[in-house]
């Protein structure tokens, strides 16, 4: 397996863009069939180092993670929308 976890920063992390931006991202279920977990999750400590919203994702394997990056519904609709509302976001990849 290879677990895919992305931190994102939201340019203005006001309620409205938490909730639209974790919809967003949670409504890869169903739509990416190559995904094997989805997990979301809003920043409760709210810290200066913080990030706003923790994506983690589960992929079978390297190549269907590479897929994934390049998927019609991840890359036409989640990521112009990340995009739009973060002013940082981070990733790590690993082996699980």
């Amino acid at each position: 397996m290879i677990t895919h976890i992305v931190l994102f920063k939201l340019t203005d992390p006001n309620a409205e863009n938490l909730t639209t931006t974790r919809d967003k991202l949670l409504s890869m279920d169903g739509n990416i069939d190559l995904l094997r977990h989805l997990e979301v999750g809003v920043d409760v400590i709210r810290s200066e180092r913080s990030y706003d919203i923790a994506l983690t994702t589960r992929f079978e394997s390297l190549s269907d993670l590479q897929a994934y990056q390049i998927h019609p519904y991840h890359a036409g609709e989640v990521v112009p929308h990340m995009k739009s509302v973060c002013s940082a976001i981070v990733a790590v990849d690993y082996e699980s």
